[in-house]
């Protein structure tokens, strides 16, 4: 996927910055075509094979991202989860309590 979102933008920017050179300084001895080309083929190049090698490092991992999740969802103690009406109370008594601490 990398690969091919780093050719994508490569192949892109080749074309900006290839278009920009034949415009300033000519297509030269090539023509215009293989000139354009190979900036586009050059940028998209470089672009997958860093988008790539980032990609794989990224996703590099014994376990897949969703076990993880699992695995960290499992280990969270159940007191830290609370419904809404538990945490709306729990809000209300820490306010009760600054309120005393702030008028003694």
């Amino acid at each position: 996927m990398g690969a091919m979102m780093g050719g994508g933008v490569g192949l892109t920017i080749g074309f900006i910055f290839g278009s920009w050179t034949i415009i300033r300084y000519g297509p030269g001895p090539q023509g215009v075509l293989s000139t354009l080309s190979k900036y586009m083929l050059n940028s998209a190049a470089s672009f997958g094979f860093f988008l790539s090698i980032g990609s794989v490092i990224r996703n590099d991992s014994l376990i897949a991202a969703q076990l993880e999740a699992a695995q960290a969802h499992r280990l969270t103690p159940a007191l830290a989860i609370r419904t809404r009406a538990e945490g709306f109370q729990l809000m209300k008594s820490r306010w009760e309590e600054e309120k005393r601490k702030n008028s003694s």
